[in-house]
């Protein structure tokens, strides 16, 4: 990661390391979801991804598309290593403009907070997302 004067440059990858993922710039949305499609995809308790828009996500490697029409009713299309499995990106038909990295897949312990949660009507009992500013949504 690059900061300073100069453009903050992050980078994702599955698990094998053979699908990389380049943002330029910071995220335009951070958030964690509850809902149960995304606890399937993240095989953990939510899901934490970050969102960029499409001109500043560079992907290179191989990958396989998937698709399905979440809890939102809106389909949302996720590319993932053919190799080792790993989900890395996806894109939302809500969102459109942008591209979503899973927020493990930077391997960054200092990765900013979220700005929202949603779907905590499912979030688990012990699970609490804390922090200044974040906006819940049931």
């Amino acid at each position: 990661m690059l900061t300073g004067s100069e453009m903050t440059i992050r980078t994702a990858t599955c698990r094998c390391g053979q699908l990389q993922v380049v943002c330029t710039g910071d995220p335009v949305r951070i958030s964690v979801c509850h809902c149960l499609n995304c606890k399937k995809r993240s095989g953990s308790a939510f899901a934490a991804q970050a969102r960029w828009m499409h001109e500043d996500v560079a992907l290179s490697g191989n990958f396989r598309e998937w698709s399905e029409v979440g809890d939102s009713g809106k389909r949302a299309t996720f590319r993932f290593c053919p190799i080792c499995g790993s989900t890395v990106t996806y894109v939302a038909e809500g969102l459109p403009d942008f591209t979503a990295v899973a927020v493990g897949a930077f391997a960054e312990p200092d990765f900013p907070p979220p700005d929202y949660s949603v779907y905590e009507e499912r979030m688990h009992k012990w699970v609490a997302i804390v922090g200044d500013g974040i906006e819940h949504y049931r």
